[in-house]
């Protein structure tokens, strides 16, 4: 890219739109990120993931920073701009709580993802299926283990933690999603869980004051870029502030109908390559 005026800058989701509910990354996706690198945009993926969940083969397709944890983390290059946190005494609220009620949760930190006791067993019954009696999801299991399972950090006897940059928890068979969001109103933003295996009573607890979009426009500031030279890409309700901020707001096929309504465009699935249909249309790609 020959002048500067043209550069985009690129905010991309990760579940949903980089990748599929599987964990797997569409070959199309990773060569369209590539590609418009090589034409001189800047990639940044912004994700409700902590960092300790952006995976080796997500990295390695290139970008040129990070925001994530919903927006409560900031990195560029090889810098930070910040890192908000949850206060220990919250931290202890929640691990309380969950524990309490049997409620399966992880801990995002950028050092790891510490899960709960029965997380692990939870997780794969709702990813695998009956790993006891199913030769299928045995099968599935031993053949194409889901990274997120892998990547979690089991047997932690401290969750006590004070690097906590948010809280998801999975669906309960008895407490439903309001009375812990009622639990938790005034001090975390409870919102429902973007990733469909979850449950639909699954969600998040983020620091209040943290969003996407409040993200995008500190590192905007910092790189001394414009609302006009930014392109946002997701499928989730915790998207709808990014998408609305950036200049061209784009929704995957498989986004929330809610969310595809406030979308400048709206792409095809990530299995049909939206991600890739989406940057030849706004000719970051050839």
């Amino acid at each position: 890219m020959t002048e500067n005026t043209h550069r985009k800058i690129v905010f991309i989701d990760i579940d949903g739109t980089l990748v599929d509910d599987d964990g797997h990354i569409p070959l199309s996706a990773k060569q369209a990120c590539q590609q418009a690198r090589n034409n001189g945009h800047l990639l940044y993926l912004c994700t409700g993931r902590s960092k300790a969940e952006i995976y080796d083969s997500i990295w390695e397709i290139g970008f040129d920073g990070l925001i994530g944890a919903g927006g409560g983390y900031v990195e560029f290059g090889e810098d930070i701009l910040y890192h908000k946190k949850v206060t220990e005494e919250d931290v202890r609220h929640m691990v309380d709580f969950f524990n309490q009620h049997q409620i399966d949760f992880y801990l995002e930190s950028n050092s790891a993802l510490y899960a709960s006791s029965q997380l692990e067993a939870h997780l794969e019954r709702r990813i695998y299926g009956d790993l006891e009696n199913d030769p299928l999801a045995q099968q599935k299991k031993a053949l194409t283990p889901h990274p997120f399972i892998t990547g979690l950090t089991y047997g932690e006897a401290n969750l006590y933690k004070d690097d906590v940059n948010k809280v998801c928890f999975l669906e309960s068979s008895t407490i439903p999603f309001e009375q812990i969001k009622q639990e938790f109103e005034g001090k975390f933003h409870v919102m429902q869980c973007t990733v469909p295996i979850f449950g639909e009573g699954s969600g998040e607890l983020i620091i209040p004051g943290i969003h996407k979009a409040l993200a995008i426009a500190d590192l905007l500031e910092h790189l001394g870029m414009s609302r006009e030279d930014i392109i946002a890409i997701g499928d989730g309700m915790n998207d709808a502030e990014m998408l609305e901020y950036c200049k061209t707001g784009i929704a995957m096929g498989n986004a929330k109908p809610a969310l595809q309504a406030i979308a400048d465009h709206i792409t095809t699935t990530v299995e049909e390559d939206g991600l890739f249909l989406s940057f030849q249309k706004y000719e970051l790609i050839g």
